[in-house]
């Protein structure tokens, strides 16, 4: 594992240094922008079971030209500096390409959140909480975590409650973190959120058909096969929704105790139970023990939404889809994106594809620095218009406006509309400029150049405007 998270920094920084020679940032701004800020390592104790037992967690400031900072936290019993680190740095370039105000970084906590009940776990955090709060890395105007793998609503809840304690005059205390339940400060739409935008991500893709015919492939989102690695919340929520509203076929799951393939298409929301309640795939329907066969099956997107570089060198050369979209962070180490190029695969990149979490993070903290919940102020006041409008035209050509119809138009936005409407927005406008910048040079081989030098660019600006 210790290898892995290695290449997994290495692959971000090579990506970086490419960029970086083709944007012509000056070599002392940018080793300030490659490097993170700061990272800090706590350990602390915890009585349970009997017995103290001391716990390591991390968090990582890549770079504070926005803030605050902004980044998830997962629990992993692999986590360790290296991968924190090169988490965080994603997190600055993502942030800075669909301009979300914030700078990057990351937490872990070196735990296997299965070994330990529910209240145990509680306990784990909310002390977690306390040592990042000693030192400012927890705070709506600082740092503000999020759920990442193995985190989830649940521990956001405990975190923000344990903000909350220490500083009970603080007005915008569940600005803290965001990826909080509903009933907790949190928005509608933050759970989806990640998949909805690889869903948004690959809409926009099919817009561009220069980009699409690139791979080989032509007309819309409708029977196209994917294949994702990992159904977990992400990958769970973006299969469902390409595969329920744009018409492509599921034809592989891989997860970790082995695949499913069915060609004629699975039923994502029964498997995802299923998986729930067996904590795996094994004996489902279309099982196969050989999870690598159907990472390298014939298909025509396939989503990696699991662990960092799980498709490298070694296995890039059998990889037969013909879009990759990185829902994970990471999946495709620096060598392979390479040699996946070379060969006309289209990668959409991850700084790009799964920013849909952090942007509507941004919403809930906006949400919770508001105090008031998207949409109060104007729903009915479009109702109002609407129905203004309606009586008006019905009265000009004499006749009922279809009651089916009616319903639909006349009722104004809900805080989940509001939340999909501007995602979709952000995805959109994202790859506009990511894809317009790819085709203004013939020297910048990808989307993954384009869209860090995008971020470089902004990052750069950033830094210039403050006098760096």
């Amino acid at each position: 594992m210790k290898n892995q998270t290695e290449t997994f920094l290495s692959s971000v920084e090579k990506m970086f240094d490419q960029a970086a020679d083709l944007v012509g940032i000056s070599d002392d701004l940018r080793h300030k922008i490659k490097v993170a800020n700061s990272t800090y390592t706590v350990r602390f104790g915890v009585r349970l079971r009997n017995r103290l037992y001391t716990f390591t967690g991390y968090r990582s400031v890549h770079s504070e030209h926005r803030e605050p900072v902004k980044g998830g936290i997962r629990y992993s019993p692999h986590a360790d500096q290296s991968e924190v680190e090169a988490l965080a740095a994603l997190m600055s370039y993502k942030c800075a390409l669909v301009e979300a105000p914030f700078g990057g970084s990351k937490g872990a906590l070196a735990i296997d959140p299965s070994e330990w009940e529910e209240h145990e776990l509680e306990r784990i955090t909310r002390r977690f909480t306390q040592e990042l709060a000693k030192r400012s890395l927890i705070s709506p105007a600082q740092n503000v975590p999020a759920p990442d793998m193995g985190t989830g609503e649940r521990e956001m809840a405990w975190m923000a409650d344990e903000y909350k304690r220490l500083y009970p005059s603080d007005l915008n205390s569940w600005g803290c973190v965001t990826g909080k339940p509903v009933s907790k400060g949190g928005i509608r739409g933050r759970v989806e959120a990640t998949g909805r935008g690889i869903q948004y991500a690959l809409r926009e893709a099919f817009r561009h058909p220069k980009d699409i015919a690139l791979s080989g492939l032509s007309g819309t989102l409708d029977g196209k096969r994917i294949v994702v690695q990992g159904l977990g919340n992400v990958g769970y929520h973006a299969t469902k929704f390409l595969s329920q509203e744009d018409g492509a076929i599921v034809v592989g799951v891989i997860e970790r105790d082995g695949a499913v393939v069915d060609h004629s298409g699975i039923d994502v929301d029964s498997l995802y139970q299923y998986i729930r309640d067996t904590g795996g795939v094994k004996n489902y329907d279309g099982y196969k023990d050989n999870s690598n066969s159907v990472l390298t099956m014939n298909c025509d997107v396939l989503i990696p939404a699991a662990m960092e570089g799980v498709i490298t060198k070694e296995n890039a050369k059998d990889i037969k889809a013909k879009i990759i979209i990185e829902a994970a962070n990471g999946p495709i180490t620096f060598t392979a994106n390479e040699m996946l190029r070379e060969r006309g695969c289209l990668i959409i990149p991850d700084l790009y594809a799964n920013a849909g979490g952090v942007t509507v993070s941004y919403f809930e903290w906006v949400k919770n620095l508001s105090h008031i919940r998207l949409g109060r102020m104007q729903r009915r006041d479009h109702e109002r218009q609407t129905l203004n409008m309606v009586d008006a035209i019905e009265e000009m050509v004499g006749a009922k406006f279809p009651k089916e119809h009616l319903e639909k138009i006349v009722e104004g936005p809900t805080e989940l509309d509001l939340v999909r409407s501007g995602l979709d927005d952000v995805m959109r406008e994202a790859y506009q400029v990511m894809s317009a910048k790819w085709h203004s040079d013939s020297r910048i081989p990808d989307l993954r150049t384009a869209a860090m030098m995008i971020a470089l660019e902004r990052i750069r600006d950033s830094y210039n405007s403050l006098g760096i």
